[in-house]
């Protein structure tokens, strides 16, 4: 066991970081099984795709406090900021030698996309049905981080003043919780046939003839020279009384994204599998990566699905209208990053590349430059959020516009989920490919960026496309219940 001392100030509470690292054999599903099974669990990641972008997994739970602001409340970032400093590393350098950017104790959860009516003056005619926290975060002293790319764990312990409990029993019970999950048996999640999903079965926010006007309307609005392009997303509703770990387990499976999530907030489960980032900070540099450009992928299972995903490659990398979209956004991000970054070191990082998940090709950017040393999460918040790729250009008033159509609150889903560690380190992603479960009923949405030549029926496919993985895994989660072998998730740790 190492440790890395904290001083005191009169601005902090007193922390020392604990670490220990073990290279044991780690199954993700079973590691995610018994975390479900704990009081208020957040677990980041958890599948193969992390090693292609930040390496690393977490699981937490038992928060040691929980921050929530709610829709009629005010000052949301007074209150933010409190509470992000109210625990600190006063020399992050130490960081108990772990790895660049890994999280190492904070706060994990999200931010709603209507958060944003708190940093522009928005109309507020959606109707929010769901009523969830606009922001809600969990402060947790005790942290499992898995190295993807070494296969390490590491188990991670803040002390804090008048703990009841030791650094070395915290450490001693995440170093059981990984026994315990080595007994564990997690079932292959059942696969689900996408092309049989029958969505006039399903509910949803608007009706398609509702989805095409407004696809026009948001037309004239470009031709009229108020915006270049709009974010117009639909919302699906479906039935759901299984475990929404098990949903969280499919997805994993079937559809691993590198910024997937799960959140249990109580009275309602997040289940994310968002490949898009927002924002991730580390050692004063700031980047994002929006997407904008989705193409289908299917199983290559023989030469013709082959060739179907090379067409599909070729259509996305060559598409003049795509290229123009992510340009128009990387422009906004651009301009937002410059107002948190040292002059001279913003720059876009990576240019337009196509990326290949299971089910889709996204094109994508990275934008990112050093942040000025003044500058505070809330201040990113308040410069960037919601990602422009989910809103539109101009940023304003294309969430004018999309308050104006879109019938309910969007919550969580556009919104961002992720932690911000202790020693100013954060990583949140863009909560696209988002289930929300409340209620025994789960919510999927799913958008697209509407622009001067969209076509209505091709945009309208384009979310229906989207949606199918979620809905897929709803559905068969829903008709195949998993059975856990040799476990009692009935403990604390």
């Amino acid at each position: 066991m190492t440790t890395g001392m904290v001083t005191r100030t009169d601005k902090f509470i007193r922390c020392k970081l604990y670490y220990k690292k073990i290279c044991a054999s780690i199954n993700l599903p079973a590691l995610s099984q018994v975390f479900a099974g704990l009081k208020s669990p957040s677990i980041l990641g958890a599948n193969p795709a992390k090693v292609d972008t930040d390496r690393f997994s977490y699981f937490a739970a038992e928060p040691k406090e929980v921050f929530e602001f709610r829709a009629g409340q005010k000052y949301p970032f007074e209150k933010l900021h409190r509470i992000l400093t109210k625990y600190k590393l006063v020399n992050p350098a130490i960081n108990c030698g772990a790895k660049y950017g890994m999280f190492t104790g904070g706060w994990i959860g999200y931010f709603s996309y209507e958060l944003g009516r708190y940093i522009e003056k928005l109309p507020e005619t959606t109707i929010d049905d769901l009523e969830m926290p606009l922001i809600r975060l969990c402060f947790y002293d005790r942290v499992i981080a898995y190295d993807h790319i070494e296969g390490i764990c590491w188990l991670i312990a803040l002390q804090l003043p008048e703990d009841n409990k030791k650094p070395e029993e915290k450490l001693a019970s995440l170093e059981k919780v990984v026994a315990q999950s080595q007994k564990i048996l997690v079932e292959q999640p059942a696969a689900a046939d996408l092309e049989t999903i029958d969505f006039s079965q399903i509910r949803c926010n608007m009706d398609k003839d509702y989805y095409l006007q407004a696809v026009e309307k948001i037309k004239r609005y470009i031709y009229d020279g108020d915006i270049y392009q709009v974010n117009f997303s639909q919302r699906f509703q479906c039935d759901y009384d299984a475990r929404p770990i098990d949903l969280f387990h499919w997805q994993n499976y079937f559809n691993p994204s590198p910024y997937a999530a799960y959140i249990d907030g109580g009275s309602f489960h997040i289940v994310s599998a968002s490949p898009e980032m927002f924002i991730t900070i580390a050692d004063g540099f700031i980047r994002t990566k929006p997407i904008k450009g989705t193409r289908p992928r299917i199983k290559e299972t023989c030469k013709a699905a082959k060739q179907t995903n090379a067409r599909n490659f070729d259509e996305l990398l060559y598409s003049e209208k795509e290229r123009a979209e992510l340009n128009m956004i990387i422009d906004l991000e651009r301009n937002d990053v410059a107002k948190l970054c040292e002059p001279g070191t913003r720059k876009v990082i990576q240019p337009r590349t196509i990326e290949s998940y299971p089910t889709v090709f996204h094109a994508v950017a990275t934008i990112g430059g050093k942040l000025r040393r003044e500058v505070t999460l809330c201040d990113c918040l308040k410069a960037m959020f919601p990602g422009g790729s989910i809103t539109g250009a101009p940023k304003i008033r294309s969430m004018e516009i999309i308050d104006q159509i879109e019938p309910t609150a969007r919550g969580v889903y556009t919104g961002s989920i992720g932690f911000t560690g202790i020693d100013g380190s954060a990583c949140l992603n863009i909560a696209i490919r988002t289930i929300i479960i409340k209620d025994q009923k789960a919510y999927a949405q799913t958008g697209g960026g509407i622009v001067a030549d969209s076509d209505p029926e091709a945009e309208w496919q384009e979310t229906i496309t989207k949606a199918k993985a979620l809905i897929g895994g709803i559905r068969a989660t829903q008709s195949s219940k998993q059975q856990i072998l040799n476990v009692n998730t009935k403990h604390e740790i």
